[in-house]
């Protein structure tokens, strides 16, 4: 049996023993309501009840899912957040597996929202390789039917653009005639340096980000 998504109550002291019980492999899937440092304390607690209750319950093999480059942005509370789920995981008593993803396409419009206006959409030329959701719970389900990787597995879109190429293309596609400015020191990402946040060496995912936006 396949664990199923931990709910609200799983991420509490409560709730933990029974979500997981009768499960051979638990998936967790839950995250943070803030990308701040307060994620921090979130990953911390719910990591903790969570293997806790799963070595209670005789789990065979947990799995998480992360970020590629996690740990070599710092900067990023949220990625610091992720990088410490991701050591609590591997110092745990349970066989695990970490797929970790490139960004989600799903996720661009909330990046170009962060720094836009009426005329213009300010975006950093950070690297970016975007992965489709659903291509993700797809690496996510074979990971968790297979044997425990002990380690990480990085999954990606197959093409890497810049973020404000990607915006560009986006703004495009929609018929929307703002402007996107290169600029960077715009939004979260500008502080990735290097292509940290494309997919080197990972499993190449099916769609194309223009197909997804089609």
């Amino acid at each position: 049996m396949v664990g199923r998504r931990s709910s609200a109550a799983d991420r509490t002291t409560f709730g933990t023993d029974e979500a997981v019980a009768g499960a051979d492999v638990v998936v967790n899937l839950t995250n943070s309501p803030t990308f701040d440092e307060a994620s921090l304390a979130f990953f911390q607690t719910s990591m903790d009840n969570l293997l806790a209750a799963a070595h209670r319950g005789g789990v065979g093999h947990f799995v998480i899912l992360s970020i590629v480059g996690a740990e070599q942005v710092p900067e990023l509370d949220y990625y610091r957040a992720k990088a410490l789920q991701e050591k609590l995981l591997a110092a745990g008593p349970i066989p695990y597996s970490i797929v970790r993803a490139t960004q989600f396409m799903e996720f661009v419009d909330a990046a170009m929202s962060w720094t836009a206006d009426a005329d213009t959409v300010r975006l950093p030329a950070t690297p970016i390789q975007p992965i489709a959701s659903k291509d993700v719970a797809a690496a996510v389900a074979e990971v968790a039917a297979d044997a425990p990787l002990n380690g990480i597995r990085d999954i990606a879109g197959p093409e890497a653009f810049t973020l404000d190429e990607l915006g560009r293309i986006t703004l495009s596609h929609k018929g929307d005639n703002r402007t996107v400015v290169t600029d960077p020191t715009a939004g979260m990402f500008a502080v990735v340096k290097g292509d940290v946040l494309t997919g080197k060496n990972a499993h190449l995912a099916p769609t194309r980000y223009t197909d997804w936006l089609s």
